[in-house]
């Protein structure tokens, strides 16, 4: 079976024989994957009235379990932004009655972020619906291939993820 790649890589080869291309034959089919993650999250997510960053957001105070809350720091570490895109954030989603935030008895100074009963319901929604259009990405891979490719791509991504900073 051919595919996109197999024809760039094929033009390239032809028209830069002096190049070796290989690199484009894992990381171009790794990048047009991308696209097609990206497409099949943004439907999941629209299907449930969330934008991709609500839906990080809401998911990763479902992870933390019971009852379902972090400090805003917390927040800033999983899903990678700045702190005032957190607060802008944080403030969207408590408009929408789907986070609030409660005082930090820990911290008088400080405040929790809990998801409401809404956010959650629409969290677990929302996952679903990913993970349906996950399966069928990989629906053509046996068990066996998708736990090879797993592992492959944990080889290639550790590094990036275990940068300190």
């Amino acid at each position: 079976m051919e595919d996109e790649v197999d024809r760039l890589v094929a033009a390239w080869r032809r028209e830069r024989p002096d190049l070796d291309v290989e690199p484009l034959e894992v990381l171009s089919r790794v990048s047009r994957l991308a696209r097609h993650l990206d497409r099949a999250r943004r439907l999941a997510f629209s299907e449930h009235q969330l934008e991709p960053w609500e839906f990080d957001v809401l998911t990763s105070l479902r992870r933390a379990g019971a009852p379902y809350q972090l400090s805003p720091g917390q927040l800033l570490t999983q899903t990678l932004v700045t702190s005032g895109t957190m607060t802008n954030r944080i403030d969207r989603l408590a408009k929408k009655g789907l986070v609030e935030r409660l005082p930090d008895p820990s911290d008088r100074r400080g405040v929790l972020v809990r998801l409401t009963p809404e956010g959650r319901d629409r969290a677990d929604q929302a996952l679903a619906g990913l993970l349906a259009q996950e399966r069928a990405i990989l629906a053509q891979l046996s068990h066996a291939q998708r736990g090879e490719l797993a592992d492959l791509l944990r080889q290639l991504t550790a590094p990036f993820d275990n940068i300190p900073g």
